[in-house]
């Protein structure tokens, strides 16, 4: 009986903190979508010197297949029109993410714009990438 609730008292401490890890890990799928589609948007730039449409020459924002990206349990689409200057893209969670959102912008500027509450606040300078992390 003793061994039960050993096992019961460790069980009810390790799985709160493996489902942390679990949200942690799927985190990654936010900052690598964000990164990429990013990465995407900086190349459009350098050959057409605007982050919008150019001609025939279509921004990955708007390009139809790509506007949305499912990257794990995150879609990255850009928030917004993308002009000459400046674009905006996020990453919303969905499924077990449910709650987080993420963005970054052309110049690289991290924000987290919504998170669980027990996960802590939003915050416009960085990604809140772990529980009880601050701004």
């Amino acid at each position: 009986m003793i061994g039960v609730a050993i096992v019961a008292i460790l069980a009810a401490v390790a799985l709160p903190q493996y489902k942390d890890y679990v949200s942690r890990s799927r985190l990654a799928d936010a900052s690598t979508g964000l990164s990429t589609i990013r990465a995407q948007m900086e190349r459009y730039f350098q050959d057409n010197r605007t982050y919008a449409d150019t001609g025939t020459f279509v921004s990955p924002c708007n390009n139809a297949t790509a506007s949305a990206r499912t990257f794990g349990s995150f879609v990255i689409s850009c928030s917004g029109t993308p002009d000459n200057t400046q674009f905006t893209l996020q990453a919303v969670g969905s499924g077990p993410m449910v709650g987080f959102t993420y963005t970054i912008n052309q110049q690289d500027v991290h924000a987290t714009t919504a998170l669980p509450t027990d996960w802590g606040s939003a915050c416009a300078t960085k990604w809140i990438m772990k529980k009880g992390d601050t701004c």
